[in-house]
């Protein structure tokens, strides 16, 4: 295969001429690993063969652990096989693309997303944002940003309480309450017990997987209700109005332009 010369490295022609993305990763200096670190596992997500391949060479050589996968059903297998710090994902998937995988992956996990596109509109970066991705890098990138990035990320995401499965855990308990997941009520430590609606157990559950973290009114409406928000759509506020008034007012709190967030740690227990 004939070569670009360059001073420090040589670049395949196909990479430089055919495709931007493989030729920035090809030509990017090694990123060296700090020996004392953990090994974070990477699953990427992308239908391109070479890019997989040259994306996860990089990224073990920057020091993590990486996993591949050409679509969403493979990307599931992964999951189900693996313990995944965080997800490169690309947009452009066959089947299923990379928006309905992350709106999927959000309803059930918070492993970090990063989307990565050929799509450079501000709408695309949006949504992908919205529905609950934690960056969002458009195609050609440098693989030197893409790695940052996932430092960033990554660092943002340890620096969260560990989800709590409110999905699978009988009991959840939080600041003075306790939730019963399975009788869709909340038990205050006097006594009280409070039955919830189907639309408010679901807004508290979903703040409770993502204790301390804000959530977006259209995050909650898409996963409440299934439905996309208007201007003039309140069923979020009108939920988080209630739970605020049947358990404490500053339990849920108001993050300007982001959403709501839970202010307390969250414990799931068995009994």
């Amino acid at each position: 295969m004939a070569l670009h010369e360059n001073s420090s490295y040589n670049i395949p022609l196909h990479f430089v001429w055919l495709h931007p993305v493989k030729s920035a990763i090809a030509a990017s200096p090694k990123a060296y690993p700090n020996p004392m670190s953990k090994q974070d596992h990477v699953l990427i997500v992308d239908d391109d063969p070479e890019i997989r391949q040259l994306l996860a060479e990089y990224l073990r050589d920057a020091g993590y652990q990486t996993s591949t996968a050409c679509d969403g059903k493979e990307m599931h297998r992964r999951l189900e096989l693996n313990v995944i710090d965080l997800i490169v994902l690309d947009l452009m998937l066959p089947g299923e693309d990379g928006l309905s995988l992350c709106r999927a992956l959000r309803s059930t996990s918070n492993i970090p997303v990063i989307m990565l596109t050929a799509r450079a509109s501000l709408i695309d970066r949006i949504v992908g944002l919205e529905i609950g991705a934690d960056d969002y890098l458009p195609k050609p990138f440098d693989p030197r940003e893409l790695l940052v990035r996932i430092k960033v990320v990554l660092r943002r995401a340890q620096s969260f309480p560990e989800r709590a499965r409110v999905d699978e855990a009988p009991f959840v308990q939080f600041d003075d309450w306790r939730l019963d997941t399975r009788a869709r009520q909340v038990l205050s430590a006097g006594g009280l017990v409070i039955s919830l609606g189907n639309s408010d157990y679901r807004v508290l559950r979903l703040l409770l997987q993502h204790p301390n973290r804000p959530l977006s009114r259209d995050f909650l409406l898409n996963h409440v209700f299934d439905k996309d928000s208007t201007p003039f759509d309140r069923s979020i506020d009108v939920c988080v109005s209630r739970l605020r008034q049947q358990l404490a007012p500053g339990l849920i709190k108001t993050v300007r332009n982001e959403g709501y967030m839970l202010t307390c740690a969250c414990v799931t227990s068995e009994s």
